[in-house]
């Protein structure tokens, strides 16, 4: 994505490979009736594909199963936790019903995948919901998130799944956070509460007199759980990813549409790329857990920017598990550092293999590679 500067929050979105929505339970569950609002979403669906259509790759994060959920059963608002969790278990086939059939409409597949906290803040874990929400993407499907709160034990949001929706960002290494909101973006106080507060178009920083405008929860409606600080401190989250975030209004049908035609947001804006992030904190906040030795050609490959095969190991140290940070060294010395895609055992199995051979030496399909190129950082 192209350095952001002062510019229309539209050319933003146009600008953006992978873009990562945040839906709250406000605007897809309708207040009156505790129902799917199938003009809204499918007026949301319509825009998912039309993205689509110019080339994104497009993750939902969407709200509503608990809301759904609760009028399904006839609970209150303020019900038990263990009530909460039987509502979401409950509403997020129902919620899921919804998006399928608004996204089918458009010739798309939707793809529920459900997270914990743990899921996106473990390593382990984290990289295998990275790996399944790539292979979504390369399947051309649009994964729907939302967090698995009927397994939750504590506070069953996330953070009104914005938190959650800067972790997926992150998984995805996407360029673009887009956070619908009741409100057209930050603004120098509430505009509800002082008619002479000032719209925020642009935020090069998360300083603490912003953090201070957002204080208080924005949803007027009942349904939602989340104001702007929210969704302020999901922007610092996915700030430190590399991925801008834009707050707009989600009340008006097809919001990205009409933000593509002048609509009005808050842009705030990530230093740097996705990918330069990720790489900057496998090469500075993470200790190797072993090393694998390559030989020349290895090296002269990795220089290359290609990723580091099986067959130019020749030797593994240490014992680590896949996922684990593990120093790369070639015949003159060390070369890098990465994340390994096989656990020491598997990695002393297939070393010097070709990748066909894996299957019938681990006994199971996996990466085709010993560390791939985006999980690799040369320091030589």
């Amino acid at each position: 994505m192209p350095e952001v500067g002062v510019q229309n929050a539209g050319q933003v979105l146009d600008a953006a490979r992978r873009v990562v929505v945040k839906i709250g339970s406000s605007l897809l569950v309708d207040s009156a009736s505790g129902d799917v609002d199938k003009a809204w979403l499918d007026a949301m669906a319509g825009d998912v594909a039309r993205l689509r259509t110019a080339g994104k790759a497009i993750i939902v994060v969407s709200s509503g199963a608990v809301a759904l959920g609760r009028r399904r059963l006839g609970l209150s608002a303020d019900a038990r936790l263990d009530e909460k969790q039987a509502a979401a278990a409950v509403g997020q086939s129902i919620l899921m019903q919804a998006w399928s059939a608004a996204l089918t409409a458009h010739d798309l597949v939707a793809g529920q995948v459900l997270l914990t906290r743990e899921d996106t803040e473990r390593r382990r874990r984290w990289l295998n919901a990275r790996a399944t929400l790539e292979a979504l993407l390369t399947l051309a499907v649009v994964p729907v998130v939302n967090e698995n709160d009927t397994v939750a034990t504590e506070e069953i949001r996330y953070g009104d799944n914005d938190r959650l929706a800067a972790r997926t960002a992150q998984l995805a290494r996407a360029d673009l956070l887009v956070l619908l909101s009741d409100v057209d973006g930050l603004y120098t106080a509430d505009p509800r509460r002082d008619p002479g507060a000032i719209h925020i178009p642009f935020l090069a920083d998360l300083t603490p007199e912003a953090l201070a405008a957002a204080e208080g929860p924005n949803s007027q409606t009942g349904v939602g759980s989340g104001g702007m600080v929210t969704k302020l401190m999901a922007a610092r989250i996915a700030r430190s990813a590399g991925c801008s975030t834009l707050i707009l209004s989600g009340a008006a049908r097809a919001p990205l549409s009409a933000l593509e035609r002048g609509a009005r947001a808050t842009l705030i804006a990530a230093p740097g790329t996705p990918m330069t992030a990720y790489k900057q904190w496998i090469a500075g906040s993470l200790e190797p857990a072993g090393v694998l030795v390559v030989d020349d050609g290895a090296a002269v490959a990795l220089a290359r920017g290609k990723s580091l095969l099986a067959s130019g190991v020749s030797e593994v140290r240490g014992d680590f598990d896949s996922g684990d940070c593990v120093r790369v060294v070639g015949p003159s010395g060390p070369l890098g550092m990465g994340l390994a895609a096989y656990a020491a055992g598997d990695c002393r199995r297939i070393q010097g293999r070709n990748s066909r051979d894996f299957e019938a030496l681990l006994g199971w399909k996996g990466p085709g590679v010993a560390i791939h190129r985006d999980d690799l950082v040369l320091t030589s």
